[in-house]
């Protein structure tokens, strides 16, 4: 039914297998082991540009809500006219919310398609999956991309003395296909397989903690105190681990690697892209701070300001008039007596008479 999904991985699951062990062996523990390891690899180097996307989805989220929360308050009552301007909104800026879930929603079949493909090279027990095949008739079946000799291969294969497809709560009956007496190798005993799988689990738990923990230090402050985010940060920085430590005994050693693989990627990945944004955002700033010290008025000049567009020009207001004076020699009447300069009066006051002419009349 999903074959579409399970041929993919058994290919890639097959390839590193072929490399790894033409170097180890092909019934080496640690060839399958990296095997699953790189095939995580491959995945997450697969999905490195929509990761990237992703983050910058989220920072340009986190910038949007002031606008986002304007609009809530606006259409609160209205969904449907909310729905229609909260698109406006994500066009207008280039923001697509799905991509901030592509990278998640494509890990998701892989760790099926591995789950399922992993059991299939057991199938001895019954369930989703299996056939309740007699563990003889199991090793002449192949499993999709794998022919029987690699079948043979992995259900010999053993990681510090526990094959990695089994899980601790594994019933006997199933445990009974990793026999082999031709080769020396009994049923593997469940203290051999809690060995390999508890510090699996441990680890796969602390790194879930510590991924998470700096996903929410990244986030702004009005993000975190969003109720819908400080809601999913409790469930990323706790609950979750706590589920890889309570489902971790279900699951076979070959998950708990790739969770821990996967873990250790998405930590290096988070480090280097976050770090790769933050130096583009700081570089920006740079050149937006360059350009205003470039356009701001030198120390000591006064600042010209530009007349807006169609605005009149401001008139200077009218100056006082100064009084003139006649001459600098002194003038005479019609009686030869000198008299003082007289000024010549302001505009548009009434001219006064001279003292010297009334005294003359």
């Amino acid at each position: 039914m999903l074959d579409f999904i399970y041929y993919p991985v058994s290919w890639i699951l097959w390839v590193w297998h072929k490399a790894f062990g033409f170097v180890l062996g092909a019934d080496n523990g640690f060839a399958w082991a990296l095997s699953v390891v790189f095939l995580v690899f491959t995945l997450r180097l697969i999905l490195y540009k929509p990761f990237v996307k992703q983050v910058r989805t989220t920072r340009q989220m986190q910038e949007l809500q002031p606008q986002i929360k304007a609009l809530q308050k606006k259409y609160g009552k209205d969904k449907q006219r909310l729905a229609v301007e909260m698109q406006k909104l994500q066009k207008e800026h280039g923001f697509n919310p799905i991509m901030g879930c592509l990278p998640v929603l494509a890990q998701a079949p892989v760790f099926i398609g591995l789950f399922h493909v992993l059991r299939s090279f057991n199938r001895t027990g019954t369930g989703v999956g299996q056939l309740g095949l007699d563990p003889a008739v199991n090793r002449t079946l192949p499993n999709y991309a794998f022919d029987v000799a690699d079948v043979n291969s992995f259900l010999d294969a053993r990681l510090f003395g526990a094959p990695i497809s089994a899980w601790i709560t594994m019933p006997k009956a199933q445990l009974d296909a990793f026999a082999n007496p031709e080769l020396g190798l009994g049923i593997p005993s469940l203290w051999t397989i809690v060995a390999v799988s508890v510090p699996l689990m441990i680890i796969a738990s602390v790194a879930t903690h510590f991924n998470s923990r700096a996903s929410v230090a990244r986030q702004s402050a009005a993000a975190a105190a969003n109720p819908q985010s400080a809601i999913m940060n409790k469930l990323a920085l706790y609950v979750f681990p706590l589920g890889v430590l309570v489902g971790g005994p279900f699951l076979p050693i070959a998950i708990l690697l790739y969770w821990v693989s996967n873990n250790m990627w998405t930590y290096a990945q988070q480090h280097i892209v976050f770090g790769k944004i933050d130096k583009e955002e700081a570089a920006k700033k740079t050149v937006a701070l360059e350009k205003r010290t470039e356009n701001a008025p030198k120390p000591g000049v006064k600042p010209v300001t530009k007349p807006k567009p169609g605005a009149r020009p401001k008139l200077s207001k009218p100056t006082a008039v100064e009084p003139e004076i006649i001459s600098s020699t002194e003038a005479t009447d019609s009686s030869g007596t000198a008299t003082t300069p007289t000024p010549k009066p302001k505009p548009r006051q009434p001219a006064t008479r001279s003292k010297s002419k009334r005294k003359n009349r």
